[in-house]
This record gives C-alpha cells, structure tokens and sequence, in this order.
C-alpha cells in the first residue's frame, strides 16, 4: 500500500503531458501538489486545488526567489522539457543552448535550490528519455541534455543518501503527449512518423502518460525505498534490443 496522503510533492511541466498525469495521479492518491510550469492558467486547470506558480526553471534567480517561499518537500518529479530536432551539423548554438536549458539547466537549478528543503526520505523523480541511452538520428542536442540528467540523478543520488533521500531518472521512449503530438505536426507524413516512433519498440505501440505516471508514483512512494540511483528505460522494449 502506498504511504502519499498528504504527502507535499512538486511537480515541474504540469501543465500538460506527463507532468499533468502524474500530478493528477497524485492528488488521487491523497497527495499535496505545488505545480510548477511555464502557463499558470495551463497549472490551474490540470489540477485547481493545487498550489500553482508560473515558473522559467532555468532562471536561476527566479528558482531561488521561489525556493526561499517553498514548504518542506516530501517528493519532487521534474517533467518539464523541450524537444528540437536536428543533427550535431544542422543544430545551431542556440539549439543546443536551448535544449540545455530546458532539459539539464533547469532541473539542476530545481534541484540545487529545493535540495535544502527535501524532507530525511524524500523521493525525487527526474524525466529523462531513452534516447539519452542509445543515439538515434537528429535529435542530437536533446538527446545530449538527458544524457546529462540521467547522470544528474545519479550523482545527486549518492549526494543525498545520507539524509536518506532518493533520486532516480525515468527513461521513457515516444509516448502521446503534446512534445510528441508537436513533432507529428511538424512531419511531412505523420501517419508514417507515428508508425516509425511505434516500431522501434518490440511491443510495436507508443506508450501511454498513464503508464509512465504509474512509475513515477511507484518511485515517489516508500515502495520503492530500497531504489536509488537509477535511470530506468519504459520504452516498450526498445532499450533492450536496439
């Protein structure tokens, strides 16, 4: 049985996708949500008893500036990301700028800041890909950036464990959320391209946010106390046979 009632958890991108699934799943399991996001309106219909606060994560003073108001923390999951396509060669530096920003600047900043007020036992989650396991073609500068967040969670794993705190990545492959449904519109033949994302995996389908949301409540509750410093792939197989 999990222990998250009234447990006071953040969650960074929960104005939509995985970010929203999860904090919905959650609160319904008794859960104290503090939403973070870019669009407060976004925050305030993905879940309206929740505290919300419009934030750029990859400011550091305005992390800060939040940090210094922020409760006590039993569990952080950090959803929030960007995705540009592209090779090394096509990228520009502000591509690769951005990506760095938005998928490595920003959690780290979360994560230095907030770090202080993570409660003996907390739990944190970080978003990564699977694609910052194995290369694929052009998605060169995020595939970078989560590669770096996968070793963030692990050095901040062993950073934290002697105030017994947890940090541990997720690794998902192409599921349906609007970062996904936002390359679909951007491709010249999105049936093709869904069928692409959907082949590379053995079980031949995108994954659901449901499915990675029920991960990540399994490695934010005293279930999995026993897991940290690891980047675990949900990718349909992918990871294992490519």
């Amino acid at each position: 049985m999990r222990d998250l009632k009234g447990k006071v958890i953040l969650v960074s991108g929960a104005g939509s996708g995985l970010g929203r699934c999860t904090a919905r799943r959650l609160a319904s399991e008794g859960a104290e949500l503090i939403l973070l996001g870019r669009r407060l309106a976004a925050l305030q219909e993905a879940l309206p008893q929740a505290r919300h606060q419009a934030l750029d994560h990859a400011d550091d003073a305005a992390v800060a500036a939040f940090a210094a108001e922020c409760p006590t923390l039993d569990g952080i999951f950090l959803a929030a990301g960007q995705l540009l396509t592209g090779s090394v060669q096509s990228s520009s530096a502000g591509d690769f700028d951005r990506m760095i920003a938005a998928n490595l600047r920003g959690p780290w900043l979360l994560c230095h800041h907030l770090g202080p007020k993570l409660q003996k036992g907390a739990s944190v989650v970080l978003v990564g890909s699977n694609i910052g396991l194995r290369a694929i073609p052009d998605s060169a500068a995020y595939s970078v950036a989560k590669a770096g967040l996968h070793m963030l969670a692990q050095v901040l794993a062993l950073e934290w464990a002697p105030r017994a705190i947890r940090c541990n990545a997720i690794a998902p492959g192409p599921i349906h959320t609007a970062m996904v449904e936002a390359r679909l519109r951007e491709s010249p033949d999105p049936k093709g391209e869904i069928e692409r994302l959907a082949a590379v995996n053995p079980l031949q389908r995108l994954g659901l946010e449901t499915e990675v949301a029920a991960l990540a409540v399994h490695l934010l509750s005293a279930e999995s106390a026993w897991t940290t410093g690891t980047v675990i792939p949900i990718d349909g197989g992918a990871t294992a046979v490519f």
